[in-house]
């Protein structure tokens, strides 16, 4: 298994350059490349020509960090059908990007809009029918996060849907900070999707059911807002015991290809500690719930 930073914290700071070796100063050994406006921006085509791809692949080689995985997020489920097409041409350039990088491991999110769900998921077929013959042809795996405010936010209903591509490249991606939005409790999900869980997102966030649904506020009431956070392991409610064991019981901590990222946004001022505790934390935890286990 792979541990790997992801460097949000970091991009009003640094270069995209000075990633891997940001992360090999805080122990770790992957990266997960994240939206960057100079790689692969969020919605909008990838910024990066060949020259800057290769400029980031010798800064991971001279650092010994790696790629574990790269993270677009693009419309390639709107009901928008030029926003569509668009989405699948920014997809073709990503997926070369992560073929130039020696990246095997993608994920990203469904996307579209859960008001517009049924278009949304017609959407998302039709552009699998043009990305999965290219996604089995380099060999790469893509993971996808039911994220809140998509299409799909439920994780067995999001599960279906990545099923249903029937391709044994694409997979699944749990975000431990959408927990409370997935409807699904994470044993359930992890189990039922079985090896197929590729990738998993570290951080905490508060339960927004919690408090009679009252815990957070919004004026005016019912708006239809998806309240989360990615805070550090303890500053929420996730089941970080249940979480870990469940990773443990799935095989996903013994599997060559997962990757761990921690995924913290809320403490750019402290993204140094954070980071560094974040990696304390998944080491320590996942040793533990293997401990237990045996």
């Amino acid at each position: 298994m792979k541990f790997a930073l992801d460097p949000t914290p970091f991009h009003s700071t640094h270069s995209v350059l000075e990633f891997p070796r940001i992360a090999a100063e805080l122990g770790y050994d992957y990266i997960q490349l994240t939206p960057h406006p100079d790689v692969i921006p969020f919605f909008t085509h990838p910024k990066a020509d060949d020259e800057l791809v290769a400029k980031l692949a010798a800064q991971c080689k001279a650092t010994g960090v790696g790629i574990a995985s790269v993270l677009p997020v693009l419309r390639w489920s709107s009901p928008d059908e030029n926003l569509r097409q668009a989405a699948v041409r920014y997809w073709k350039r990503a997926i070369q990007i992560a073929v130039d990088l020696g990246v095997t491991q993608m994920n990203t999110e469904f996307s579209g809009r859960p008001e517009r769900a049924e278009e949304s998921e017609a959407a998302f077929y039709r552009s699998m029918e043009e990305l999965v013959p290219i996604i089995e042809r380099e060999g790469i795996n893509v993971a996808i996060d039911p994220h809140p405010d998509d299409f799909v936010e439920e994780g067995l209903a999001a599960w279906r849907v990545i099923r249903g591509v029937n391709s044994p490249n694409l997979s699944f991606v749990y975000v431990a900070s959408h927990s409370f939005h997935m409807k699904d409790q994470p044993l359930e999900i992890m189990e039922t999707v079985g090896e197929r869980l590729r990738v998993v997102h570290v951080a905490d966030t508060m339960d927004h059911h919690a408090s009679h649904g009252l815990r957070y506020i919004t004026n005016p009431p019912g708006n239809p807002v998806r309240v989360h956070q990615h805070l550090k392991v303890g500053d929420g409610d996730v089941n970080w015991d249940e979480f870990f064991s469940g990773l443990v019981a799935n095989g996903f901590t013994n599997r060559e290809e997962s990757v761990m990222v921690s995924s913290v946004f809320a403490e750019n001022e402290n993204a140094v500690e954070v980071s560094k505790y974040q990696l304390e934390q998944m080491r320590s935890r996942v040793a533990a719930a293997q401990g237990a286990r045996q």
